[in-house]
């Protein structure tokens, strides 16, 4: 969606859905990021140390922010994401990513808290990021 002027403070974002991931989309995360943490990959180490299933790789989930932010306001571009990992994801849940805006202005941008809620509605990441209009990215 393109829109032009800010969003206003407390206007919320659309949910967006990803996963469920399954055991070869963490496979093939592994293989691209380099992040093998066999905890990732093994069932039954998982279950050995008392999860149901392997975790997804947390920057996986952070890094779902991004797309979900340009389809929200392609005309805002992206400079800052952080997050704090809260509870685990586990293989084959789906992912509900929120947010709401926090703050906008155009001297300062537009601050974002965002969410990703695993299976059971409970926070897996609360993040925040930082948008602004390209034009006054160019400009500095």
């Amino acid at each position: 969606m393109t829109t032009h002027g800010l969003p206003a403070p407390g206007e919320r974002l659309p949910e967006t859905q990803i996963g469920p991931f399954d055991a070869a989309a963490l496979a093939r995360y592994a293989d691209v990021s380099g992040d093998h943490n066999p905890l990732h990959l093994d069932d039954a180490l998982a279950r050995s140390l008392g999860l149901p299933a392997p975790p997804v790789h947390g920057m996986k989930l952070l890094a779902a922010f991004e797309p979900m932010l340009a389809a929200w306001r392609s005309d805002l571009a992206l400079t800052r994401l952080s997050g704090k990992f809260i509870q685990p994801v586990f293989c084959n849940e789906k992912v509900i990513l929120s947010g709401r805006v926090l703050r906008a202005s155009r001297a300062e941008g537009v601050l974002l808290r965002l969410f990703a809620h695993g299976g059971a509605r409970v926070p897996a990441i609360i993040a925040e990021a930082s948008l602004i209009a390209p034009e006054l990215r160019d400009a500095g």
